[in-house]
């Protein structure tokens, strides 16, 4: 917080209170927005500049959290759910918001998380493919080896070789 007050105070402006995620000027300071934004992403902060960019990031970190439901919840909630029941908005609205700002659907968004999480869970080596599947809410094994495939752009079986150290065989040792 103290680093965007010095930011904002070098480039003229006045904080009254900077708190996570906000800045508030004097009122009789002219705010700027497009000319604050770059100072603040030269020191290393994001700037949303407008509501449909809140509401973007605030549906990610919600996708976030519907990863852990879907893990989680006997009976899970479809994403349109659980997005409408947290947003109180229609899915068809959140849904046009996120794809005009994050330039790819809420469900495209939401399967790379879920390959994401898919990496996670294969480096851990503990699970079967088929139990990651189950738990990740899949139809089956085939359909997330499928998955992952389109996202990553290699296989399961691939990527599962990469993560392994490479060890030398006993008879190879000096």
């Amino acid at each position: 917080m103290e680093a965007v007050r010095t930011v904002l105070e070098k480039a003229g402006y006045r904080p009254t209170e900077v708190t996570l995620g906000e800045a508030h000027l004097d009122e009789h300071t002219p705010a700027d927005p497009a000319a604050v934004a770059p100072l603040l992403r030269e020191a290393g902060f994001d700037v949303l500049m407008g509501r449909a960019e809140q509401m973007t990031e605030q549906i990610k970190g919600a996708l976030v959290e519907y990863l852990e439901h879907l893990r989680t919840a006997r009976m899970p909630l479809t994403t349109s759910a659980f997005l409408t029941d947290r947003f109180a908005a229609t899915y068809s609205h959140l849904s046009k918001v996120f794809s005009r700002t994050a330039n790819l659907t809420i469900e495209k968004y939401l399967i790379r998380l879920k390959i994401e999480r898919v990496k996670e869970m294969l480096s851990y080596n503990e699970m079967t493919l088929s139990e990651i599947a189950d738990q990740m809410r899949y139809s089956s094994g085939q359909h997330l080896s499928n998955q992952f495939r389109q996202v990553t752009g290699r296989s399961v079986s691939e990527f599962r070789r990469e993560l392994l150290p490479k060890r030398l065989s006993l008879d190879q040792l000096a």
